[in-house]
């Protein structure tokens, strides 16, 4: 099965007065739709713009493995244990919030930052905070989050070019820019796919590309 969900369906969230623009793909804070609660572990998957200057203060998370891929611009992450870094676009931060973890989220530079963040509920809950961050991540490099049990393929391809869909139990797919064909469906920036039990899938380009490719494993 293929489910595609469109850019403009997103739940328009943030705060853009304070200069914080966010979309939600899935149920969050008050935008709550009890048939769009979570896909596999995938709890959220937010689009994020952030002015300079401006930023998310400190804030709790738990039971949560947090995966953010920078588009443009560059995010200032502070947490609990005392780190700080940043995040720049091509790079992979993931922090798994374990029992209990803070985190502030900023773009303290002079460009507007877009990101997108996807949530994933860990096979276990529990255990100590933990934190990666990984430099300018190669096409098709897999980035494993095995808290979750997930894989995770970020895919680049050119006008023409054709890219294999994983045969996972599930995989959900999430357009960051480029036009895109999946089995008979155009799909643009911010469309997304929730497949399930399908094989021998392929992507074609119409357009150079970006896209988010989620292996993830059966389950609720």
């Amino acid at each position: 099965m293929i489910d595609v969900r469109r850019a403009a369906d997103r739940y328009e969230g943030g705060d853009p007065a304070a200069g914080i623009t966010t979309r939600h793909a899935f149920s969050f804070g008050h935008f709550y739709d009890p048939d769009n609660l979570r896909f596999g572990p995938v709890l959220a998957c937010n689009e994020e713009g952030i002015a300079p200057g401006a930023g998310f203060d400190e804030h709790p998370h738990s039971h949560t493995e947090i995966v953010t891929w920078v588009i443009e611009g560059e995010l200032t992450h502070r947490d609990s244990t005392g780190r700080t870094t940043l995040v720049r676009a091509g790079d992979v931060q993931r922090l798994g919030a374990g029992s209990g973890a803070r985190h502030v989220e900023r773009n303290d530079g002079d460009r507007p930052l877009r990101f997108v963040q996807t949530w994933l509920a860990p096979l276990a809950e529990g255990g100590e905070p933990t934190y990666e961050l990984v430099r300018n991540v190669a096409d098709g490099t897999p980035y494993e989050v095995p808290a979750a049990g997930a894989v995770l393929r970020v895919r680049r391809p050119g006008a023409g070019e054709r890219v294999a869909v994983p045969a996972a139990e599930r995989v959900y797919l999430h357009v960051v820019r480029g036009d895109l064909r999946l089995d008979g469906e155009e799909l643009g920036p911010g469309d997304a796919a929730r497949i399930t039990g399908e094989k021998a899938l392929e992507i074609i380009a119409g357009s150079p590309g970006e896209l988010l490719i989620w292996e993830l494993p059966a389950g609720p």
